[in-house]
């Protein structure tokens, strides 16, 4: 993808979910009403002819991170985190089924009772056939977010577009939930966002777009229907690119 405000007609995206999108206004867990309507945005997605890769975060239902500075072991906090991102895709596979959308589950580490392993050709296959791809469970090692894992995925897929979503409409200067009077960057290059330390996702997931002339945008996942008007290349959000 070109580094317009347009989406192509036709593209293979990946959109980066965290695990807090799928609690809605609960203060923990998954909102069965929150996933099917993000199951409902990805689906009319997937209807205007393009492709869709999906990372899932956990923390939702456990966060690693947090676990490992109260003092449990790294390692471990971060192996649960994955197992916590596992449950979350395997609920999207279950709400995208619920309408119809045919979703494959692929996880970065083994658990092949109830789900494929990721495989970068059979990920691609997946697409190429017209079923949604869950990657779960991040890069399957600890110290990577699950950001990074949306990045490396959305670069070995061949994506032409990454979507961050969030609970703002694109990237600011602060905090907007906190500081009224922080300002909205309407676009942005990846060298900004690191300079200027904006946190949109961390600097590890930056740097591979911008190494990879990987377009990023980020949207507010709480604003109905901002997937589909950025698919249809209205200029929502943020965008980020070289």
């Amino acid at each position: 993808m070109n580094s317009s405000t347009e989406a192509p007609k036709q593209s293979r995206i990946l959109v980066k979910l965290s695990g807090e999108a799928l609690m809605g206004s609960a203060d923990y867990g998954i909102d069965p009403l929150m996933l099917k309507r993000v199951a409902g945005e990805l689906r009319d997605v997937q209807a205007l002819g393009h492709q869709v890769a999906v990372v899932v975060g956990g923390g939702n239902l456990f966060r690693g991170a947090g676990l490992a500075r109260a003092g449990m072991d790294r390692v471990s906090a971060d192996q649960m985190g994955m197992l916590a991102t596992v449950m979350n895709a395997l609920a999207m596979q279950d709400a995208l089924e619920s309408l119809n959308v045919h979703a494959r589950v692929m996880s970065a580490i083994r658990i092949n009772e109830v789900c494929e392993d990721y495989i970068r050709r059979r990920a691609v296959r997946h697409l190429e056939k017209g079923r949604m791809v869950i990657c779960a469970a991040g890069t399957g090692n600890p110290f990577f977010t699950t950001d990074t894992a949306a990045s490396l995925r959305a670069i070995e897929i061949e994506a032409n577009l990454l979507l961050k979503a969030t609970k703002v409409n694109g990237i600011y200067s602060d905090d907007p939930l906190r500081n009224p009077q922080a300002r909205h960057y309407p676009r942005l290059t990846f060298d900004q966002v690191l300079a200027e330390r904006l946190n949109v996702m961390d600097a590890t997931a930056i740097v591979m777009c911008r190494d990879h002339r990987l377009p990023l945008r980020v949207f507010n996942l709480n604003s109905d229907g901002d997937l589909l008007r950025i698919m249809r290349g209205e200029n929502v959000g943020t965008l980020v690119t070289n």
